[in-house]
């Protein structure tokens, strides 16, 4: 499904060259849930953005699907990710004006679902969640537990072959990490994908492998391998 080998990245500014990624070699099969573990500053949400296709390598390759991401166009990418990925943030990233239903029903928009097939889908992925008495509530009024679980439910809304989370329990309590990390994981035992970075050890070892960044490589052994 992801194939990387020597993935790069580097940054550019007043003539100065930083090197965020140096050198990546990584597989990810379908099915599996990933965990890319290590500190602030490593490179692990850069390789996320890369894998997601919101950024782009400077050096070495990137398959996924066994095609070369080098050939897709910006328009392409796009596409990849309205329908295959699903993305869900430390900052929840939803819409304040909007409603839980909603804001679960936007990426059905952008899929071409009329307003009785969003409405239908979002209120469903509520009742999955067990989140029926938020459908009609607005983002203040939610806690932070409740914004994510909302945010994952969006992102799967168009049943996407893999969800990147990037540090998704960053913001919440101990009991609300929990909840979340226990729903990501019912989605990949139902058969998603699930890629995932974060810098705390105990949400790492939720993943059935942990892939521990350090200084922009990987490194084979670290304090949360598996």
């Amino acid at each position: 499904m992801i194939l990387c080998r020597d993935l790069e990245k580097s940054y550019f500014g007043k003539g100065v060259e930083t090197k965020v990624l140096k050198g990546v070699n990584l597989t990810i099969d379908r099915g599996e849930f990933v965990c890319i573990y290590g500190k602030s500053g490593s490179g692990k949400s850069t390789l996320l953005n890369i894998l997601g296709l919101l950024d782009e390598e400077t050096g070495g390759a990137y398959e996924l699907d066994g095609r070369d991401v080098r050939n897709f166009s910006k328009k392409a990418c796009a596409r990849i990710r309205n329908r295959k990925m699903g993305f869900v943030f430390q900052s929840y990233q939803l819409i304040p004006e909007l409603n839980a239903l909603e804001n679960i029903a936007v990426p059905l928009g952008y899929a071409g679902k009329n307003s009785k097939e969003r409405k239908k889908a979002a209120q469903r992925l509520l009742c999955e969640f067990g989140m029926e008495k938020l459908e009609k509530k607005y983002i203040s009024q939610m806690s932070g537990g409740e914004q994510q679980r909302i945010a994952i439910a969006r992102a799967i809304a168009n049943e996407p072959e893999i969800l990147f989370a990037d540090e998704p329990t960053g913001n919440l309590d101990q009991e609300n990490s929990r909840v979340v990390m226990e729903l990501l994981k019912k989605l990949n035992q139902n058969g998603m994908t699930v890629v995932m970075v974060t810098h705390d050890t105990a949400v790492a070892e939720y993943g059935t492998r942990v892939i521990h960044v350090e200084d922009g490589k990987i490194v084979e052994k670290g304090g949360v391998e598996k």
